[in-house]
């Protein structure tokens, strides 16, 4: 009995593979269950199933199929480290502090507040996760918000845009780059050079329309424009010496990353290097609390899924029916990813798109060569996360952002913020069309 089920799920492992991936991919768009126990559910299926082996080695060779060749622990301990070093140099309260001297530059003026939130969101996530800048940002935006008397909503909304566009500047600045630097075998600087020029065009498009369109919201009494002039920072850093610490090393990482061509050294290592770093001065037992092990092992349990579908046989089948599709012409290939990858990653999580994604553009790249792909990862990375701008639950910093308003007493309905969101995307996407064609395949 036990051998025919086997010989059943052998027979229809593409299917199976797929109808787990689709399963995962409904619940987590539906939310009324943890993503991450979604994950580790599908991934348990998916090798209890033997979609992918349990098994390290096969008479004494390593076994090629085991589960655990499937997870991309490059992308898991660069995760991990960034969420370390993220979480101690914010205790210094260095970053409240660079907020508010920036904030003390515009004299009170909202629209000059709303473009340097927005500037500084963005630079900032480039750098930083995007849940990490909205979560440091919003306090202050709250704060000035109340000290004009004004609505928040367009200072939000804004962030919200100019955290998924500033994601996208860097390898780090957004796990799906994080996913393709890794699978695409690509550097700090590769991203800098291919996605930095357009994305700042991108920004400031952005961030001038949300200025014209709040412009009415834009509007405070002199009175309280000087309450913001004088904000009183000199006690916003809380712990000097931990933020010179924590510059330093912050500052060495990124620096080794932008070496990494000179050096080799992985980024994922550079990042370790810096967290045990910090951690040597930290009780690690209070630091990794603080680290979003949700996200982590959301990510182990769909690389997992995806190993499934990869060793199946699904991935390959994916790659050349688009192949057939666009009759092997690299014009309508990027058009296609980059398209597609922006509407998708604006109605589900960009995080599981780009990692199903991936493995597909590895395999049009055995089959067409690295030049043809390499501007497809750069269609899959601009789609993937600009697209998360779309929709309210097109990007985790979004769903945190709306829930810390409406718990402020400020709600973002899922049709408001659309109605901005959409037009955003299909700007941001255009602009990044014309990149793409000018720069790769004129």
């Amino acid at each position: 009995m036990i051998e025919v089920l086997q010989n059943i799920i052998c027979e229809h492992s593409v299917f199976i593979s797929a109808l787990i991936l689709l399963i995962v991919y409904i619940f987590i768009a539906v939310d009324r269950i943890p993503k991450v126990t979604i994950s580790l559910i599908g991934a348990v299926i998916t090798i209890l199933l033997g979609l992918v082996s349990q098994t390290k080695m096969i008479d004494g060779t390593l076994n090629v199929h085991y589960f655990i060749n499937y997870v991309d622990f490059n992308v898991i301990f660069l995760l991990v480290s960034m969420m370390i070093i993220v979480s101690i140099a914010t205790k210094s309260g260095m970053f409240n502090w660079i907020a508010n001297e920036l904030l003390k530059l515009t004299k009170g003026h909202p629209k000059c507040i709303l473009f340097t939130l927005g500037i500084f969101t963005a630079v900032t996530s480039a750098f930083l996760d995007n849940v990490t800048t909205v979560i440091l940002i919003m306090p202050v935006t709250f704060f000035i918000a109340k000290q004009l008397e004004i609505n928040p909503i367009p200072f939000l909304i804004t962030e919200i845009f100019a955290s998924n566009i500033g994601g996208t500047a860097t390898l780090i600045g957004d796990p799906p780059n994080i996913i393709i630097g890794s699978a695409a075998g690509l550097s700090f600087m590769d991203f800098v050079k291919e996605l930095t020029g357009v994305v700042s065009l991108i920004l400031l498009v952005i961030v001038s329309l949300m200025i014209v369109i709040f412009q009415k919201s834009l509007v405070a009494k002199s009175d309280k424009m000087k309450a913001v002039t004088n904000l009183d920072n000199s006690k916003t850093i809380t712990d000097f010496p931990l933020m010179v610490r924590s510059a330093v090393v912050l500052f060495l990482v990124i620096l080794g990353f932008i070496w990494h061509d000179i050096t080799h050294i992985e980024t994922c290592v550079t990042a370790m290097l810096g967290a045990s770093i910090l951690l040597l001065f930290e009780k690690p037992k209070n630091i990794f609390y603080e680290v979003e092990w949700n996200t982590i092992f959301f990510f182990i349990g769909l690389f997992i899924i995806i190993g499934g579908l990869e060793a199946s046989g699904a991935i390959a089948l994916m790659a050349k029916w688009i192949l057939n599709v666009t009759k092997g012409s690299e014009s309508a290939t990027a058009m296609i990813i980059l398209w597609a990858s922006g509407i998708i990653s604006g109605v589900i999580d960009n995080i599981p798109y780009t990692a199903t994604m991936t493995p597909m553009l590895l395999e049009i790249q055995k089959t067409m060569g690295a030049d043809y792909t390499y501007p497809l990862w750069w269609c899959l990375s601009l789609g993937a996360c600009l697209g998360g701008n779309m929709t309210i639950i097109g990007a985790a910093c979004n769903v945190i952002v709306s829930e810390t308003s409406a718990h402020n007493g400020h709600p973002i309905s899922f049709m408001k913020f659309f109605k901005y969101g959409v037009v955003t995307m299909l700007i941001s996407l255009v602009i990044s069309s014309m990149y793409i064609w000018l720069r790769f395949l004129s």
